[in-house]
């Protein structure tokens, strides 16, 4: 696969919180025609803004962006929830990714493919084993979508003030799209450079 396209990764700023919310509400309208009610719960709703200003606060929101500087996605990563994951599945050894979110304008890019293998590369840099997901308990199409990126279903969990509890994990060196890597750079800069580091955090 080839891409043509002109499409970088970079931090997520402060700017771009409306982009990141329009992102989430066209996605739950998409997911809505899919069947399942994720993200459609209102209080979950009402605390997105205020959880994505957290993350890029503290460095762990990306976007992809366009030439032009459009979010066509953006990614998360996050500190351990310990509402699913316990000391057995040694915590320290994954890294975490939250909110992934692809716009629908940016579908047969793949890239939420390459979003992941990007954070499969940055994991091993870090030393970490995994890459960790927990998705909607409910939506089994997004499992399927996980599983045929491979990652492998660890348990379900359901505790009753969380409607996300389904637990995957792909290895760091299980790459989809190794070919057509994102790149991360700035709107000014033509060339791609290499991939950024954010500060390890457990």
């Amino acid at each position: 696969m080839k891409s043509t396209q002109i499409e970088y990764l970079r931090p997520a700023r402060a700017e771009d919180v409306q982009d990141l919310m329009a992102l989430r509400t066209e996605a739950e309208t998409w997911l809505g025609t899919k069947g399942t009610d994720q993200w459609s719960h209102a209080e979950t709703g009402a605390k997105a803004i205020t959880k994505w200003r957290a993350s890029i606060d503290e460095g762990r929101a990306w976007v992809v962006v366009d030439g032009g500087g459009g979010v066509l996605a953006t990614v998360s990563r996050g500190p351990v929830d310990r509402d699913f994951w316990v000391d057995e599945d040694r915590p320290e050894s994954a890294l975490y990714l939250y909110k992934l979110i692809v716009a629908r304008r940016a579908a047969g890019r793949q890239l939420g493919a390459r979003l992941v293998d990007w954070a499969s590369t940055l994991a091993a840099m870090e030393g970490r084993d995994w890459v960790r997901i927990d998705t909607w308990r409910t939506n089994g199409g997004l499992h399927a979508y996980y599983e045929r990126l491979g990652f492998e279903h660890v348990r379900t969990e359901s505790p009753s003030h969380r409607r996300s509890g389904w637990l995957a994990q792909r290895s760091v060196a299980a790459l989809s799209l190794p070919e057509v890597p994102l790149r991360a750079g700035m709107r000014r800069v033509e060339a791609a450079i290499a991939l950024p580091s954010p500060g390890r955090r457990h």
